[in-house]
């Protein structure tokens, strides 16, 4: 944080910067990529690393907050990749999926009556537990309309697409490949999509000054806008989520035109 910007400046800032941002336009949908949670504990002189993962996912009910009120209807969250499930040791998997039942799930199921809880990723390479604390969070909210929050968890876009594909050619086996093919959209693989009946993101945010969608929602952000911030994700403060946001205002979107 610069110098300068604490205290009563911090706020004034704050508050002139929401300000400007009810101006509109706000993106009806936000992905975001809350990277940088082991570094930020590193950085804090942590014991171990994996603790960032707690702190950042408590710190989602302040994000999802700032979302509320300025009026984002959607916010999708990369909690962990496919690849972290098959990379990371099991310890530290343990431990986030430890995260995920006891922090994310109450949270949104018990803490927070305004968001819709979907999930998107494979539920089937979790442990059971997780598994089930995400289903009955879905069952939970169901009810909910206010809001949707949809947890990426063990999710990959290119294996999203194998599966929508996969789908498809299920769906239609009584046809021949050549006729499949020849009547294939868009719209066959989007209605197959974990994201399925959602609008796709407007604006996707990346922390921890890293520059790559690292497989997050391919399709889906085929035309967001793409804001990264070099904040870790744990101190990712509501003045960078506003100037993320003033910088999507700022945008003329041309859709790939």
């Amino acid at each position: 944080m610069a110098s300068w910007l604490t205290g009563p400046v911090y706020a004034l800032y704050t508050h002139r910067l929401r300000r400007r941002v009810r101006q509109g336009p706000v993106p009806r949908h936000i992905g975001l990529i809350m990277d940088g949670n082991r570094r930020w504990a590193r950085h804090k002189g942590m014991v171990s690393p994996s603790v960032g993962h707690r702190y950042g996912a408590e710190h989602v009910d302040d994000v999802l907050e700032w979302c509320r009120a300025t009026g984002i209807e959607h916010v999708t969250v990369f909690v962990c990749s496919a690849e972290n499930l098959q990379r990371r040791g099991d310890e530290e998997v343990a431990y986030l999926m430890g995260v995920i039942e006891d922090v994310v799930t109450e949270r949104l199921t018990k803490g927070n009556e305004h968001w819709r809880v979907h999930i998107a990723g494979s539920l089937d390479v979790l442990p059971d537990s997780t598994a089930h604390a995400l289903k009955r969070a879905v069952e939970q909210t169901r009810t909910r309309e206010k809001g949707h929050i949809t947890l990426a968890v063990g999710y990959g876009g290119r294996q999203e697409l194998v599966e929508a594909m996969r789908e498809h050619l299920y769906v239609n086996g009584d046809k021949s490949p050549r006729d499949i093919a020849a009547a294939l959209t868009m719209d066959d693989i989007t209605d197959r999509l974990y994201t399925a009946g959602r609008p796709d993101p407007d604006l996707v945010i990346r922390t921890s000054g890293e520059q790559r969608m690292s497989n997050f929602l391919l399709w889906q952000s085929a035309y967001a806008e793409l804001y990264f911030c070099e904040a870790y994700w744990p101190a990712f403060r509501e003045v960078d989520f506003l100037r993320a946001l003033r910088s999507y205002a700022q945008r003329q979107r041309r859709h790939g035109a």
